[in-house]
């Protein structure tokens, strides 16, 4: 495998193309278990039916491991969406489409959402009675079985040449209510700076999916808390403040 044309470079990974391949290279100090349930999520995604980038091999390459899976030509829907403002409703029709034909997929061996939320509001940085207060609204909130894609944001669609969409980055895949998946995105639009964007996003989801939206707020300070314990520092304040249990009128 050749490393010498890098397609992206993130926290702890750097992507690289060898010709129709494309080769997600992790960080010497990266969790081991956590690049083989990336590949197994990914795996278990596949077999929805759902259009993603196959999984091709798992490997180490000068001792660090490697997920090797399908190259997909084409552009991010972000790239898109910063090219053609003119668009961005066009966009995000196509985005939220997307996002609800995810959620209408099952996927009974992924990790289960609330698991994975209650672990992550145990180890955020708050006091006990706010911990508390997360951990009693998450046990309350209906349990769903649906594939939620955990990092849903126009970064991680490639659209190709003939219009095809194809969803990457299954890493932190669960099984869930959907309303979950959707209060990460609309915090992940805040996160960029895009308030505007991400009520407008929110909006869409809510009346194409008859979902009334204070039910996905509910979800907000759950999703919040989960989001800070790896969330990088300049973003902990942000999410922080989304962590008070109110109720939604």
């Amino acid at each position: 495998m050749k490393l010498d044309n890098v397609i992206a470079v993130r926290t702890n990974k750097t992507l690289y193309r060898d010709g129709d391949n494309s080769i997600k290279v992790f960080d010497a100090e990266y969790s081991k278990a956590d690049v083989l349930n990336e590949a197994l999520n990914q795996a278990r995604v596949e077999e929805t039916g759902l259009n993603i980038p196959k999984a091709l091999e798992v490997s180490k390459i000068d001792g660090k491991w490697a997920i090797v899976s399908e190259y997909i030509s084409g552009k991010t829907l972000e790239t898109l969406m910063a090219e053609n403002p003119e668009k961005e409703d066009e966009y995000l029709d196509l985005f939220v489409d997307l996002q609800m034909k995810v959620h209408s997929k099952t996927s009974p061996l992924l990790t289960k959402l609330k698991d994975k939320m209650n672990r992550k509001i145990s180890l955020a940085d708050l006091d006990e009675t706010t911990r508390y207060e997360l951990h009693t609204r998450l046990e309350g909130m209906p349990k769903h079985n649906k594939v939620c894609h955990g990092d849903f944001n126009p970064s991680n669609i490639i659209i190709t040449e003939s219009g095809l969409p194809y969803i990457l980055d299954w890493a932190h895949a669960t099984q869930g209510n959907a309303s979950a998946d959707v209060a990460r995105t609309y915090l992940l639009f805040c996160l960029d700076g895009k308030k505007e964007l991400a009520d407008k996003y929110l909006d869409l989801f809510c009346a194409k999916s008859k979902t009334e939206k204070k039910y996905v707020q509910k979800w907000m300070p759950i999703v919040a808390a989960s989001q800070s314990v790896k969330g990088k520092p300049e973003e902990r304040d942000f999410l922080h403040s989304w962590t008070n249990v109110v109720d939604y009128e």
